[in-house]
């Protein structure tokens, strides 16, 4: 490092030697004018230097602003993908048992039915039975009836005979 300060140090004093042979020609009005046009320059280097800090500054904010934003965004996903895979494995398992049930299931519902179709062919023959025995039923209260009527008519044919 001191070795890099020395040769500054000599840059330096050559830039200046040559400053001093250029301007040794001049007159003091136009060194005062060259001076102050190099001291306004100097101070609208330094003005933009600030202004370039500034905005370095700001950059350097917003990149730690984004660092902490992409950490966040990368813990988020974390816990999202972490939560899917849980809510993945859970509707896997879920599946896996209705699976399962379903094959539990399917035997019992062909069971069920074959019972179901033995039972309605059941039913309509206990229907047309019932409608045969009602239709007995009718015959038979005719029947009664007309007996009814013929034993009145020959109990009143006997009563009168005596």
């Amino acid at each position: 490092m001191a070795k890099s300060d020395s040769n500054t140090d000599s840059e330096s004093d050559e830039t200046m030697a040559q400053i001093k042979k250029k301007v040794s020609g001049f007159n003091k009005r136009k060194i005062l004018k060259i001076l102050f046009s190099f001291m306004d320059e100097c101070e609208a280097i330094s003005t933009k230097n600030c202004m370039l800090k500034d905005t370095c500054s700001k950059l350097k904010r917003d990149v730690r602003m984004f660092k902490k934003t992409i950490l966040e965004l990368e813990q988020t996903n974390k816990t999202l993908t972490a939560k899917k895979d849980e809510e993945t494995f859970a509707l896997r398992k879920n599946l896996d048992l209705m699976d399962k049930r379903e094959e539990v299931f399917n035997p019992e519902l062909s069971k069920l039915q074959s019972e179901s179709r033995e039972l309605e062919s059941k039913m309509k023959l206990l229907e047309s039975e019932n409608n045969k025995l009602l239709e007995k039923l009718q015959e038979t209260k005719s029947d009664l009836i007309q007996n009814r009527l013929r034993n009145r008519t020959e109990n009143n044919l006997l009563q009168e005979k005596l």
